[in-house]
């Protein structure tokens, strides 16, 4: 199994930027590919962003361009960077590991991230 440990979050006004951190230990080989999610107050849970140990990068429609998830191999950890942030980013997101088969191997605790309009 994998832990992960998410850091950044937090209140900031629209247009601006966050950057949320998932710091994996553990079984860091079993990864193949870490994806943030997001959940918003009465809805589901959707993708944000995707990225393989390929590179491959996947992201939702609605934060394409704006969001950027990379990775530090050094730190095992992987990085959302969010950017002209608005008020319908407010969410609680979480970073999820999958292997290669694209089953879930460890998930961060989630992190409130709001932006004030």
């Amino acid at each position: 199994q994998v832990q992960l440990v998410q850091s950044g979050g937090g209140l900031v006004q629209a247009g601006g930027s966050l950057r949320l951190s998932c710091a994996a230990s553990g079984s860091i080989s079993s990864i193949n590919t870490m994806g943030w999610y997001r959940q918003a107050p009465g809805k589901q849970r959707e993708v944000v962003a995707m990225l393989t140990n390929e590179g491959i990068t996947n992201y939702g429609a609605s934060v394409k361009g704006r969001f950027t998830v990379s990775r530090d191999m050094n730190k095992n950890t992987w990085y959302l960077q969010m950017n002209s942030l608005n008020p319908a980013d407010t969410a609680v997101y979480d970073c999820d590991a999958k292997s290669y088969y694209g089953v879930s191997v460890g998930r961060g605790q989630g992190t409130q991230v709001t932006v004030s309009s």
